[in-house]
């Protein structure tokens, strides 16, 4: 039933079991997870390593990974197979797995782009952002200025300098 598509977007499951700040445990959205990730990806490394697997995907605010029982009402632990995380991550859902003595980490970083190539990974589509975020702040000086060789070589020196630093941070 998922029809959305974008490239700005993800689905991850299942959700997460985490401890409130009372010390009670809730059932937490696998976003919630997802995105704790992202910001430590973003702590150790740059936006453009991808936020999954062990060195940069752990999940570090969940305890356990599960659902929502429909008959019981509860929180049921489950520990996806490697079967079921393919068919998952074939299906644009990123899994996030309970990997016994390794702990939880997310085991995916597909986006719902609707087309298959190296953009429809987050990683990418992060990147993509930083670029046009980062070239909108650089060239703006260059706004209204005269569009001959002098400027477009001044332009081309601008992005030349913040691909090299991409290039060089990996």
């Amino acid at each position: 039933g998922l029809i959305s598509a974008s490239s700005q977007a993800a689905v991850y499951y299942p959700h997460g079991l985490a401890t409130n700040l009372d010390g009670t445990n809730v059932m937490v959205p696998a976003s919630h997870m997802a995105l704790r990730t992202i910001a430590f990806n973003d702590s150790v490394a740059f936006p453009w390593f991808a936020p999954a697997g062990f060195q940069r995907g752990t999940v570090n605010n969940a305890t356990s990974t599960g659902y929502l029982s429909a008959t019981t009402g509860e929180f049921t632990a489950v520990s996806l197979s490697e079967g079921q995380r393919d068919s998952l991550y074939l299906n644009k859902i990123n899994p996030i797995g309970n990997f016994p003595g390794r702990g939880i980490a997310v085991f995916g970083q597909k986006t719902l782009n609707p087309t298959a190539s190296s953009l429809d990974r987050i990683n990418v589509a992060r990147l993509m952002v930083y670029i046009r975020e980062r070239l909108d702040d650089i060239v703006k000086p260059l706004l209204f200025e005269p569009n001959d060789a002098v400027i477009r070589m001044k332009a081309k020196n601008i992005v030349d300098g913040l691909l090299s630093q991409l290039v060089t941070t990996r």
